[in-house]
């Protein structure tokens, strides 16, 4: 899938101790959690957060996936590169790629993608219920120069 706004954001990780296996590797679930702070950093940076404002719209994952290329070990550091590869009237599709810091930039050491959905929270029930992503969300989003089609 080609990014509709490729590398948007990009965030570096260093590789912690409790990060690793028993063989000294990244366990592959860090991979998960860096692609959760680069995502809420980029939206931080933006101005606007995963829990929306005053906790009205949210935005659960619905789909996720990694592909585990080379290893990394403890204190190595990666860049995790954001992209929007697909964004619908009710989701966004994140894609990741982390790139080894220290060696050739076309070495990727993993690539990953999230679904957000945007949901709407009913405040008596407390359920969640799948809403349109609000314009405002999107400029912010996606800068000024953002027209939705």
């Amino acid at each position: 899938m080609t990014p509709q706004f490729p590398d948007l954001f990009v965030m570096r990780h260093r590789v912690e101790f409790s990060e690793t296996d028993m063989a000294g590797i990244i366990h592959y679930s860090s991979y998960f959690r860096y692609m959760e702070v680069t995502e809420h950093t980029f939206l931080r940076s933006r101005g606007l957060s995963v829990a929306g404002k005053h906790h009205v719209i949210g935005w659960p994952r619905v789909d996720v996936g990694c592909q585990f290329r080379a290893p990394l070990r403890f204190e190595d550091e990666v860049d995790v590169h954001l992209s929007i590869d697909e964004l619908k009237d009710k989701s966004i599709r994140y894609s990741f790629r982390c790139h080894k810091v220290g060696t050739d930039t076309d070495v990727v050491v993993a690539t990953g993608h999230t679904v957000t959905v945007c949901v709407a929270m009913d405040p008596e029930s407390g359920q969640m219920k799948g809403t349109s992503i609000p314009d405002a969300f999107l400029a912010q989003l996606l800068g000024p120069d953002y027209i939705q089609e």
